[in-house]
C-alpha cells in the first residue's frame, strides 16, 4: 500500500496544478531570481504551479493561500493564510517572497506589503505582480470606457457569473484594487524596500500602432524640467516597461538591512 506522500505525489502527477498566471510571468519571476537562493514564500500560491517551478530551481518553498484545499503540488505543503490579515509566519523568516496575482484582489495592499517586509530578512527580495493599468492601451480604454481591462464594473450579473465559475472562492476572481505603479512604489519604499527592477510580462501586442501616441506623450513630458519629471515620475511612467508593456507589471524590490 502506498504511503500518504506517495499517494500525494501520484495525485499531483495525475492532476498537475494549473498556473495562477500565464507562462511569461513565471519566466520573468525566475529571471528576477537568478543567483538567489534560500527559503522562499509563495503567497498566494494558487494550485502550486509556480511553487513547483521554484522548487525545481533549487529553492526551499513555503506556500500560503486563502484556499489551500485547491492546492495540488502534492510534495509541498500550503498553509491557510489571508493577505489581508497578519501572516502566520515569524519575523525575518524568509529570504525571498513572491506575490503573483495577489494585491489586486484585496482591499488593503499596503497592509500586505508591510507584512511581507516583516517576514523577510534583511536584504530579502520581494517580487510582486500588478495589473499594468498604465500601459498605453489601458490608458486609452480608461479614457473612452471609464475602466481598464482588469477592472471592469462589478455588476450583479458579473458577480453571478464569477460565483458560478469560482464557487466558494469569489475573492480569487474579483479584481477590486487597481493599484498603480506609483502607489506600489510608495508602499514599498515606506516599508523599507528599494526597487531593483521592473519588467513587463511581455511587450504589448500591436505596440507599433501606438508608437505615434507614445512618441507624443514622451515629447510632451520632455517639455518639463528634469526636476518636475523626477517629482512626477514622468520618465518612469513613460518607460517601455510601463507604457509599452503588457497587461502585467512585475516589480522586484530588495529589503534594506
Amino acid at each position: 500500500m502506498d504511503s500518504l506522500p506517495e499517494l500525494a505525489a501520484k495525485e499531483a502527477s495525475a492532476h498537475p496544478p494549473k498556473a495562477l498566471a500565464h507562462e511569461e510571468i513565471y519566466k520573468v519571476v525566475l529571471d528576477m531570481l537568478k543567483g538567489e537562493h534560500g527559503l522562499c514564500l509563495d503567497f498566494p500560491a494558487g494550485e502550486g504551479a509556480l511553487a513547483q517551478l521554484l522548487k525545481s530551481e533549487g529553492f526551499e518553498v513555503v506556500c500560503a493561500d486563502l484556499y489551500p484545499e485547491f492546492f495540488k503540488a502534492g510534495e509541498l505543503i500550503c498553509t491557510r493564510a489571508d493577505l489581508s490579515e497578519r501572516f502566520p509566519f515569524d519575523d525575518n523568516s524568509f529570504d525571498i517572497a513572491v506575490c503573483i496575482e495577489g494585491l489586486e484582489h484585496i482591499e488593503n495592499p499596503a497592509f500586505a506589503i508591510r507584512e511581507f517586509s516583516r517576514v523577510l530578512r534583511g536584504k530579502g527580495k520581494l517580487i510582486i505582480s500588478i495589473p499594468n493599468i498604465l500601459n498605453i492601451e489601458e490608458r486609452l480604454k480608461a479614457l473612452f470606457q471609464g475602466y481598464t481591462s482588469h477592472f471592469k464594473p462589478i455588476t450583479e450579473k458579473s458577480l453571478y457569473r464569477m460565483s458560478n465559475e469560482f464557487p466558494g472562492r469569489i475573492e480569487a476572481a474579483l479584481h477590486i484594487n487597481p493599484i498603480p505603479y506609483p502607489e506600489l512604489k510608495y508602499y514599498l519604499e515606506k516599508n523599507n524596500f528599494e526597487i531593483c527592477k521592473i519588467a513587463p510580462d511581455r511587450k504589448k501586442s500591436g505596440a507599433k500602432w501606438f508608437y505615434p501616441l507614445v512618441g507624443l506623450i514622451r515629447l510632451i513630458n520632455r517639455l518639463h524640467t528634469s526636476e518636475y519629471r523626477r517629482d512626477r515620475m514622468l520618465d518612469e511612467l513613460s518607460s517601455d516597461e510601463i507604457l509599452l508593456g503588457g497587461n502585467t507589471l512585475l516589480v522586484c524590490a530588495r529589503k534594506r538591512d
